[in-house]
């Protein structure tokens, strides 16, 4: 075998130092970096909620937080529909057949919510949702599978959900760290949601979660 010469060396070192930096530029870039901005405006905004009550037993906007709640004995969001109380933001009107398409948002869960789903992809070919985040005591899972983050009762943290509709693929960042990634459900429908939305089973009676600076992108 040849020995590399005194050339060759210092090449393969400052290859090596490339590609070092731009590992670290990746790991060190703002999730949204290439990403371009969708304007949105309150139309964009759909609020549901149980509908036998009216909007402010359920939802506030203060200071730039949403606050959702509900109870476990609220109707659901349609007096036709057999599904669980919600109080949820489904954020619609936007065309998400193809792309890359990222929500970020500010979530908050405090202590005692227990069987929520907080944030969630709907749509998909088969069925009716793509991706599911549930809060099961502090602990954020993928539907009730897979655990996602831990302890995120009653402190802030940045969701960040990453759906890239082409490669059929969506990953899950909290705080800007890659927690979780899986496989989409095909294609449908789609929009991102949050807010509250009781689970089957396993719930708390009072269920909450706030969301501020929400915001999508597309790339």
């Amino acid at each position: 075998m040849r020995k590399m010469n005194n050339s060759g060396r210092c090449l393969l070192v400052i290859l090596v130092m490339i590609g070092a930096l731009k590992m670290f530029n990746f790991c060190g870039a703002d999730l949204t970096d290439g990403f371009t901005p969708v304007p949105l405006t309150e139309s964009n905004f759909e609020l549901q909620k149980p509908y036998d009550i009216p909007l402010d037993q359920c939802y506030s906007f203060v200071n730039g937080v949403h606050y959702l709640w509900v109870y476990a004995d609220d109707k659901p969001h349609d007096p036709s529909s057999h599904t669980q109380p919600r109080t949820e933001i489904r954020i619609k009107g936007l065309d998400y057949s193809s792309g890359v398409w990222q929500f970020e948002g500010y979530g908050f869960v405090p202590n005692g919510t227990s069987g929520a789903t907080v944030a969630q992809i709907h749509g998909t070919a088969h069925g009716a949702t793509t991706l599911i985040l549930r809060i099961y005591d502090g602990d954020m899972r993928y539907y009730s599978r897979d655990l996602v983050a831990t302890d995120l009762y009653d402190k802030w943290f940045r969701l960040n959900i990453i759906h890239n509709v082409d490669m059929g693929m969506v990953t899950v960042f909290i705080d800007g760290v890659q927690n979780f990634q899986v496989k989409d459900e095909g294609p449908g429908d789609l929009y991102f949601k949050c807010g509250v939305y009781a689970a089957p089973t396993n719930i708390s009676y009072y269920m909450e979660s706030r969301w501020r600076d929400i915001k999508i992108y597309k790339h």
